[in-house]
């Protein structure tokens, strides 16, 4: 059965370090379950005040988030549990994070790591076409990526490679990639392939 949270990470509307923070919505897919409530630790969230359930929307305030973001420091400020009427309670992290940034780099088919300081936040997926919009790299079908097998984020050395199995079916010339991070944010970079040779840049 699916779980009844469909979005477990809440961060999207969370201001870069400063600011305002507004209240943030999830949508439940409750599966024949009831929404039982939150809570961080050993301590229940208090309805009304710190979140809100119409029907399958759940609705943390604003209060509640500046709360738990803390000092805002870039990644995971908090983590809360949301429990239902059966199943395991599913984890909610509270997170904060700017836009990634990315960095022009040089290499090879075999080892091509673009630099990405990810600023606190994740990468959900990436996609490859060609100038002419047609898929790029594996399962040509689509511009949506194999995870791990065509590309894979590294944290904490602030990278993102690419792997040999993308390039193996990548033709020379042109490629766009847009990476989709967690935060709903998506960076365009460009990449130019010549034989077992690579270079890349933001698009």
């Amino acid at each position: 059965m699916d779980h009844p949270l469909g979005n477990r990470v809440v961060g999207p509307d969370l201001p870069p370090r400063t600011g305002t923070i507004p209240s943030k919505s999830l949508t439940l897919n409750l599966n024949g379950t009831s929404f039982q409530g939150l809570r961080q630790g050993n301590t229940d969230l208090v309805r009304g005040t710190d979140y809100t359930i119409s029907g399958n929307t759940l609705t943390l305030t604003a209060s509640a988030l500046t709360r738990l973001a803390g000092n805002r420091a870039y990644g995971v400020n908090a983590t809360i549990e949301a429990r239902f009427s059966q199943g395991a309670a599913w984890q909610i992290s509270i997170i904060t994070s700017d836009p990634p940034i990315q960095s022009a780099a040089n290499g090879t088919t075999s080892s091509f790591v673009i630099p990405t300081q990810f600023r606190g936040d994740q990468l959900a997926t990436m996609e490859a076409t060609y100038a002419n919009g047609s898929p790029a790299g594996p399962a040509n079908w689509t511009s949506y990526k194999e995870f791990w097998s065509n590309f894979q984020p590294d944290y904490a050395a602030n990278t993102i490679t690419l792997k040999p199995d993308f390039f193996a079916e990548v033709t020379d010339g042109t490629v766009n990639l847009t990476f989709h991070f967690w935060s709903g944010v998506q960076i365009k970079y460009r990449i130019t392939k010549s034989g077992s040779s690579v270079t890349g840049s933001p698009a």
